[in-house]
């Protein structure tokens, strides 16, 4: 077990290292404003007081780019049952949401430098003069900056020093939960997790096998996704490992795929194909999952009867797991039995800190990105 909400199979059993260990407890220990924002002492940028007379509204669309949406997305899909407000997120240049015009709607647009230019146009697009805005962007001089003060919206400061895929917990990820009526002290669970002994052996054990299967040239990371709910929980996952890794010729590509659908297309190369990659099977629990019509199934496939879509799956994921370890392939997994606040935050914070443990180890600062940064001089180069 992970915690009671999680039931984790490792890589391996019972393999410990006493080196990461050690770096862990040093990180730990050190001054980290991206492991301060996990913590429930965090002091949040934004007040009740200050946030209360948002949270009449009933859609909300959140405008922003990479690490400022997509641990709020994560947020919003796997704990969707819980949530009564519809949100929309508008975070590519492509993007062209069906809007009810009639509909009153807030904007939280959120950059942390305040100059990202598809955030500058997303919010040139659709901002409308009549609608209430909040901006989450550095305290200084800036263009969302600017631009908030003409339209006279709430400005809340994103910490310089938090990178956006790490800033889920912090104002940029708790101030839309708050919004959509969820409880943002219930996500931060750094200081239970790091008291709890089979939490950190199993991060130690998971950060020890991750740079063994490196060493063997194993540098494709493929999730097996069996929660349609947690897709955009990957996609943040998928960006704080590419990013945070990936620079001097190292770092893991992480590759999501969806289940089961996919056991029909890319699973025989998985099962047959080149051998670079180990895998992570992810599956929650659905004790509300729709039931099989039994009047409708034929004799042929009578073994359907009583179940439901959830069991079918879970089924699957089994039996997937069962040919992995015949064929001796390496693989991880995480079975969801609770969806709340508490599982989602625990599981923000594993992946947080196996990625700064795995930074280490791998001598690569996993705090910055910036290859990405020649990219956005390009771009404006080419535009002036």
């Amino acid at each position: 077990m992970l915690s009671k909400g999680i039931k984790f199979k490792n890589f391996v059993k019972n393999k410990k290292n006493e080196k990461i260990k050690k770096r862990f407890q040093t990180i730990i220990k050190e001054k980290n404003y991206v492991l301060d924002s996990l913590k429930s002492t965090y002091k949040n940028f934004f007040t009740e007081k200050k946030i209360n007379k948002f949270k009449k509204f009933s859609n909300i669309k959140i405008i922003g780019m990479g690490g400022s949406t997509l641990g709020t997305q994560a947020i919003y899909d796997f704990l969707i049952k819980k949530i009564k407000k519809k949100v929309l997120f508008i975070d590519n240049l492509q993007s062209n949401p069906t809007l009810n015009q009639k509909k009153n709607f807030l904007n939280l647009v959120v950059s942390k430098s305040g100059n990202t230019i598809e955030t500058i146009v997303n919010a040139n697009l659709h901002i409308k003069k009549t609608e209430k805005n909040i901006f989450i962007t550095e305290n200084k001089k800036n263009y969302l900056n600017s631009l908030a003060q003409g339209l006279k919206a709430e400005i809340i400061h994103h910490h310089n020093f938090i990178g956006g895929r790490y800033s889920v917990l912090s104002e940029v990820g708790m101030l839309p939960a708050e919004l959509m009526g969820l409880n943002s002290n219930k996500f931060r669970q750094f200081n239970s997790l790091i008291k709890n002994k089979k939490f950190i052996d199993s991060l130690i054990t998971n950060v020890d096998c991750t740079l063994n299967l490196i060493k063997k040239k194993k540098f494709n990371s493929v999730i097996i996704n069996y929660d349609q709910k947690s897709e955009n929980l990957f996609k943040w996952y998928q960006q704080l490992i590419a990013e945070s890794l990936g620079k001097k010729k190292k770092g893991i590509l992480p590759i999501v795929s969806t289940m089961p659908k996919d056991n029909h297309s890319v699973m025989q190369l998985y099962l047959d194909g080149f051998q670079s990659n180990f895998y992570t099977f992810f599956f929650v629990h659905d004790e509300r999952s729709e039931k099989v019509k039994n009047e409708r199934i034929l004799p042929s496939k009578k073994f359907l009867k009583d179940k439901n879509v959830s069991e079918i799956i879970y089924s699957q994921k089994k039996a997937t797991e069962n040919v992995f370890i015949k064929k001796k392939i390496p693989f991880r997994s995480f079975e969801i039995k609770k969806r709340d606040e508490k599982t989602l935050g625990e599981l923000f914070c594993f992946f947080i800190l196996e990625t700064i443990l795995l930074g280490k180890f791998l001598k690569v600062n996993p705090y910055d990105q910036p290859a990405v940064e020649l990219i956005k001089k390009e771009t404006k180069k080419i535009l002036i």
